[in-house]
């Protein structure tokens, strides 16, 4: 997939977005985000609170984000899946700090104030949202 394409679509406002996550058990989660975003073609990042997504990535960190725009029918959906490698971690500094103030404007002080940290990802491979059969 045509990784500019994807970085459009992902930083749509309009987007739908979900993390995929697993423990070291093998344990999986997934959850709807709408802070994470591409800031270029090989990363993503993204706020996150105390939840069980940032729990799993601390054990594992290994993710799947799957973004979809949708369409009058399944077919006509856009999207694609991409898989990432949590590079780092930040209790604070100037990114959460950014998160923060967003997600202020946006939800207020509630939702802005859950924010804990903020995570760079490594985009490892990116794939389409329906594959053609092999």
């Amino acid at each position: 997939m045509d990784k500019k394409a994807v970085m459009r679509m992902f930083n749509k406002k309009t987007r739908i977005g979900a993390l995929a996550t697993s423990n070291k058990n093998g344990d999986v989660n997934a959850a709807v985000f709408g802070s994470p975003r591409m800031i270029d073609e090989d990363t993503v990042i993204m706020a996150i609170g105390d939840n069980r997504s940032l729990q799993y990535l601390q054990e594992n960190p290994k993710a799947t984000f799957i973004v979809i725009e949708p369409g009058d029918a399944p077919t006509e959906w856009k999207g694609a899946r991409l898989y990432l490698e949590m590079a780092s971690f930040e209790r604070y500094g100037e990114l959460l700090d950014s998160f923060r103030e967003n997600i202020r404007k946006v939800a207020g002080d509630k939702s802005a104030n859950a924010i804990i940290a903020a995570i760079r990802f490594n985009v490892t491979d990116v794939r389409a949202l329906i594959a053609p059969p092999n």
